[in-house]
């Protein structure tokens, strides 16, 4: 079946397994993902490759630790049915909404406990999925843990922990503007131009080939190559290479791995079920940016931390200022000219979407669906992993954000 809105094989069409991707030993030429073509970025077939990046890509482990995994206990309801009314003013149900974003795995948590949880495609509740631009939100939740223990000062240059950005666009910045990319820079984003920036850094954390007859450079080398354009601290300007920094600063001020320094402070404490992953660049550094893996229960036992305002699993794992911090948000003035039409009166504060909606909503966010939804007054967390075809949110928030909504609502009674 194809949707009649995009053309596109709608989720039923495009599901990997009915279609048989990477099947055979090996496979045949017509079932065949690789990353050397390209394939496995081009949809459908990044309904397979989104949750099997090690299959592909070079990747570095996040230890879950040798303790047993938090419990989630079971409060198991059907919220399938669910009524969602899109931002066009379709009324769907719940089912729909996720198959419709292309879903591959959801959990629902309501006070602590599982209440919803459904695997489509190519995932499994074992598997970790990418997380894409999600990863960035557990990179600023480690910024902010060593904010709160006096090793980072967001005033501070950025060159403070980083002197070999001084050349470039990044010399005049604080932690700060990065951690809330209202940095000015020269770098874009567009998902759909081959010649944006995106696609260098791709190529530089190891998410795509190099260019025929180019010399790879690594993530932080390229870091070194942006440039500035207009002011420091006054607009949002979503770009990645500010998470990637930010990354850079954990690092050296840390001494550890971004895969062992969230393997220490979160991952382990957080009792996490299964071994995380990231994507990593020819020198083995991990993408801060968009390379995490988890599996869709530990994404969502992270929302849940989070929600607990740092506390889980019988311990208080991080400050409950971080999380406080975050769930304010920063200026939607400065966000405002960003122009996301589907995220009026929200802002970006350490790497978080903020909604300042009536339940104080919150996200982790990443391309091709990905999300985190954390709910304070609903006491409700949402883990979504997908493979839509639009990597832009743009594509999915008319059904996916009304659909989170609806299910606090329903939980709310």
């Amino acid at each position: 079946m194809t949707d009649a809105r995009t053309e596109t094989p709608d989720a039923a069409a495009s599901d990997p397994v009915a279609r048989g991707w990477m099947t055979g030993f090996p496979p045949p030429a017509d079932k065949a993902i690789t990353y050397a073509d390209g394939s496995f970025r081009a949809f459908p077939q990044s309904r397979w490759s989104w949750s099997h990046v090690r299959q592909i890509v070079p990747t570095v482990n996040v230890w879950r630790g040798a303790g047993p995994a938090s419990p989630l206990p079971r409060a198991e309801t059907d919220l399938g049915p669910v009524a969602v009314t899109t931002m066009d003013g379709r009324a769907i149900s719940f089912a729909a909404a996720l198959a419709e974003t292309y879903a591959d795995g959801v959990v629902v948590l309501h006070r602590g406990k599982l209440v919803y949880e459904r695997y489509f495609g190519a995932l499994k509740p074992h598997q970790p999925h990418i997380g894409m631009s999600v990863t960035k939100s557990f990179t600023g939740t480690l910024a902010g843990i060593l904010v709160a223990e006096g090793l980072i000062d967001p005033a501070a240059p950025v060159t403070h922990y980083v002197p070999e950005l001084a050349a470039g666009g990044f010399g005049d910045a604080t932690v700060g503007e990065v951690m809330d990319m209202t940095t000015g820079l020269a770098y874009s984003e567009i998902y759909t131009d081959p010649s944006s920036d995106i696609f260098a850094l791709r190529r530089a954390n190891g998410m795509a080939p190099p260019l025929p007859g180019t010399p790879q450079l690594s993530l932080l080398d390229y870091l070194t190559t942006i440039g500035k354009q207009g002011e420091h601290g006054r607009v949002f300007a979503y770009k990645t290479v500010n998470t990637d920094v930010l990354a850079w600063i954990l690092r050296r001020v840390s001494g550890q791995s971004l895969s062992d320094l969230l393997s220490t402070r979160i991952w382990q404490p957080m009792g996490a079920e299964e071994d995380a992953y990231y994507h990593v660049d020819r020198l083995g550094i991990e993408s801060g940016g968009g390379g995490l893996n988890t599996t869709t229960r530990d994404l969502a036992r992270f929302g849940e931390v989070m929600r607990n305002r740092g506390a889980f699993n019988g311990r208080q794992i991080f400050p409950a200022g971080v999380a406080d911090a975050i769930a304010r948000g920063g200026d939607p003035g400065k966000f405002a000219p960003a122009g996301y039409a589907t995220l009026p009166g929200w802002s970006y504060r350490n790497q978080w979407w903020v909604s300042h909606n009536a339940h104080g909503a919150y996200m982790a966010r990443g391309v091709f669906g990905q999300a985190l939804y954390i709910d304070p007054k609903a006491e409700m967390v949402i883990a979504r992993y997908a493979s839509h075809p639009v990597a832009g949110n743009v594509a999915n928030d008319p059904v996916s954000l009304p659909a989170y909504m609806a299910v606090a609502r329903h939980l709310m009674g």
